[in-house]
């Protein structure tokens, strides 16, 4: 279950990814007219409306990306099934629909209906059009129906699994609808402590890839939170909404730099200029693009107390943001890029004493990790026992993704060994015949920023914000 819920999470960041477009065009608009929504200059309400159709329809991104990403193969009729399911779900129930089939006025039918077409049921239309792709999509049927055999056939079942899907949650939508939102506003109802909670369990959830369904509650319009949309938007309250992103812009932007350098100070003199490297591009790709999983995995298993002792400065940060009314928002991640561009948007609140706050944790995360690690002699990266292996971290050059691939791949067992490979934002995803051929000492040597076990047969090598280039190379391996 765990790693279905995983590969939930992975196929998610794909429509995820096209936030920072939104964000990117939202934020210059409003940095024209910062006002307002673009009434007072064309150009504006030009991007403004541009970023906001892409805004809008994240649950349909949804829908569409989690159905390929679920797919056994990346086929654009799976994508294309996606759409399908979310479409026939999303007409069947709403509001006007169902006023029909309960022949009564529209304005008497549950609101839960008028929330029909969110992130939940982007996430459900995708699962249920990925379930028919892997079913359907080389199924041969007699030669009269030959037309409509294999990939043809998947839109067709996924339409009509919708019809069941859609007559279930005609029934039991209303009731999944208020427990979100009851769960959601018993948060809301802690206000500042509220959000404190948010941080702490996003960041412990970060190892198992569940953070993406905490997320999508408070982020997006599952439980009518929707932070991310009503925030670039401007349709909500100054102050509070945004108060589930601005906390993590301390964080990612000061702290998490700040316990690179500390990781750095506290290594071993000779493996110094390998950590300097990894903490270096870590460290700038979290405070610039917000992207925290290759200096957090560098950590995360190495020392789980520092990463519990993050977690909780975290939900600390978000909290004191919170209980202060500091608002900043993001399309991606609470990186410099998002700090800029949303610190002119009609919700922003004292934006600049999130950098304020980002200066006081990052003294706090570089001494307490300094601490915690000298007194309790953790290994961090650069402090763990010497092997008697050359490490090779400095691979570079034209070719340095082919190498890296090609050492990776090695280590994993190569042909006789791997049966797929994947890879989300930072890692490669790969599931293997036999663990113990896999040589973890090897894959290591190459300075990646960790490894991660997930399964009997599922392996991660995080590799940071340039995976995908580390992924096509092993997929040019595997083709020969």
């Amino acid at each position: 279950m765990k790693g279905y819920l995983q590969r939930i999470g992975r196929s998610l960041m794909l429509p995820v990814a096209v936030l920072p477009a939104a964000a990117i065009l939202m934020g210059i608009g409003y940095w024209i007219d910062p006002t307002g929504w673009g009434a007072g200059s064309p150009i504006a309400a030009f991007l403004i409306k541009a970023g906001g159709s892409i805004i809008d329809n994240i649950p349909i991104l949804f829908a569409v990306g989690v159905a390929l990403g679920m797919a056994k193969e990346k086929d654009g009729s799976a994508a294309l099934s996606g759409l399908v399911a979310f479409l026939v779900v999303t007409t069947l129930l709403k509001t006007e629909t169902v006023a029909m089939l309960q022949g009564i006025d529209a304005a008497k039918v549950d609101p839960a209906f008028a929330k029909i077409g969110n992130a939940f049921v982007g996430i459900l239309s995708g699962i249920v059009a990925s379930m028919m792709y892997n079913r359907f999509s080389h199924v041969k049927l007699p030669d009269a129906l030959a037309f409509f055999s294999g990939k043809r056939l998947v839109p067709i079942m996924t339409a009509v699994s919708m019809l069941v899907v859609s007559l279930v949650l005609f029934f039991v939508w209303p009731w999944i609808f208020t427990g979100l939102v009851s769960f959601g506003e018993a948060i809301a109802k802690l206000g500042a402590l509220g959000a404190g909670l948010y941080g702490f369990f996003n960041r412990l959830l970060i190892p198992t890839g569940l953070h993406h369904a905490l997320n999508s509650v408070f982020w997006f319009d599952v439980a009518g939170i929707n932070d991310i949309g009503n925030f670039w938007s401007g349709k909500g309250t100054l102050g509070i909404t945004g108060r589930y992103q601005a906390g993590f812009f301390p964080i990612m932007m000061f702290g998490l730099p700040a316990a690179g350098l500390a990781m750095y100070h506290t290594a071993k003199t000779k493996k110094k200029k390998q950590v300097a490297s990894l903490m270096l591009a870590a460290g700038f790709a979290s405070f610039f693009t917000g992207v925290t999983e290759p200096i957090e995995f560098a950590f995360m298993f190495l020392a789980p107390m520092l990463y519990l002792v993050h977690a909780i400065l975290t939900g600390i940060s978000l909290m004191i943001a919170a209980a202060f009314h500091w608002t900043a928002g993001f399309g991606f991640s609470a990186g410099l890029v998002d700090f800029i561009l949303s610190s002119r948007l009609p919700l922003a609140h004292q934006p600049y004493m999130l950098l304020v706050q980002g200066l006081v944790f990052a003294v706090i995360y570089y001494f307490l990790f300094r601490f915690i690690i000298v007194k309790f002699n953790l290994a961090t990266p650069g402090r763990e026992e010497d092997d008697e292996e050359t490490v090779e971290a400095s691979i570079s050059g034209d070719g340095r993704f082919a190498a890296l691939a090609a050492q990776i791949y090695e280590g994993l067992g190569g042909d006789a060994n791997v049966t797929s490979v994947d890879n989300c934002v930072t890692r490669l995803r790969i599931e293997v015949k036999d663990m113990n051929a896999v040589d973890q000492k090897k894959i290591k040597a190459t300075g990646v920023p960790g490894i991660k076990v997930v399964g009997p047969n599922s392996i991660q090598v995080i590799v940071g914000t340039n995976v995908q280039f580390v992924a096509d190379e092993v997929e040019k391996i595997r083709r020969k």
